[in-house]
């Protein structure tokens, strides 16, 4: 006997109309700031403050974004925010998946002593010790007004997350894995390399995003640790190229497109890997 398919009533379609009302609302809210600061980048002066806020603009300029790379320095500063995230990125990746491993995998003293003091650096705001980090930096010298001196820190402070998210993705993997590898005679090196580390790519992927985040968009420590143009990132360059006594505001809106480019393209190219580390721990079984 075939199996009578339910039929929707009047009041399904109306439930399910008002839900998309409400995601086609949201998404015009959400995407509404980065139409608003695209059309803020191409207009001038007059326009921004004559009254047309939110509408197209009556002549696309165009030349503000050449404005900004040529006069602004939005090219160098780009080159140097990409050259500190990506460096943080790496460095935080390398650490945290090696010490997730060790501190999930193997056995030695003082095992949960460790785990318990990396998680802790969670709880530390990394703005409350820039005081102790300048005064190192002023000690040091060498690494002043360069971008190590940015690299270093946004690495030790992105480390304890980076642990966190990985150390829970590392007990969804079954430990026959490497005790297999092992009969065939892999050591704990090749192991983690050639077994491990590829089932952690979403993983990775998640870590990669909240350092990219916390290290593309900081502020307070490049304006305390950088004061020349040469190393500055986008974040300090774009407040410094409002004037004293007066500011075009459209290369200033043009730096900040290109400033926002690079976060939407990472998340478009990583979300998946997001969603599959972020739901890792319901399958466990």
């Amino acid at each position: 006997m075939k199996s009578l398919k339910s039929q929707k009533t009047p009041l399904d379609y109306i439930a399910k109309s008002v839900i998309y009302l409400i995601l086609g609302l949201w998404t015009i809210a959400s995407l509404f700031p980065i139409y608003w600061l695209v059309c803020f980048s191409l207009k001038d002066n007059s326009e921004i403050f004559g009254g047309n806020v939110a509408g197209l603009p009556n002549h696309f300029l165009w030349k503000n974004y050449a404005t900004a790379f040529m006069n602004g320095k939005v090219g160098t500063y780009l080159l140097n925010s990409t050259f500190v995230t990506g460096m943080t990125i790496i460095f935080t990746t390398i650490v945290a998946t090696m010490s997730a491993y060790a501190l999930i995998r193997m056995k030695w003293k003082f095992q949960k002593v460790s785990m318990s003091i990396m998680l802790l650096g969670m709880m530390i705001p990394i703005h409350s010790a820039l005081l102790p980090i300048f005064l190192m930096m002023r000690t040091v010298g060498a690494i002043k007004n360069t971008v190590w001196s940015l690299i270093i820190p946004y690495t030790a402070f992105a480390i304890p997350m980076a642990i966190m998210i990985i150390t829970g993705f590392l007990d969804t993997i079954p430990r026959e894995l490497e005790e297999a590898a092992c009969i065939d005679g892999c050591s704990i090196y090749r192991t983690f390399l050639t077994v491990i580390l590829p089932l952690l790519r979403p993983a990775v992927a998640t870590v990669a995003i909240f350092t990219f985040l916390q290290a593309w968009n900081e502020l307070m420590f490049a304006v305390v640790f950088i004061s020349e143009d040469s190393a500055k990132t986008l974040t300090v360059g774009i407040q410094s190229m409002s004037g004293q006594y007066q500011t075009s505001w459209g290369p200033i809106g043009a730096a900040l497109v290109v400033a926002t480019l690079p976060t939407l393209l990472i998340y478009l190219l990583l979300n998946k890997q997001v969603q599959k580390s972020l739901v890792a721990g319901a399958v466990k079984g």
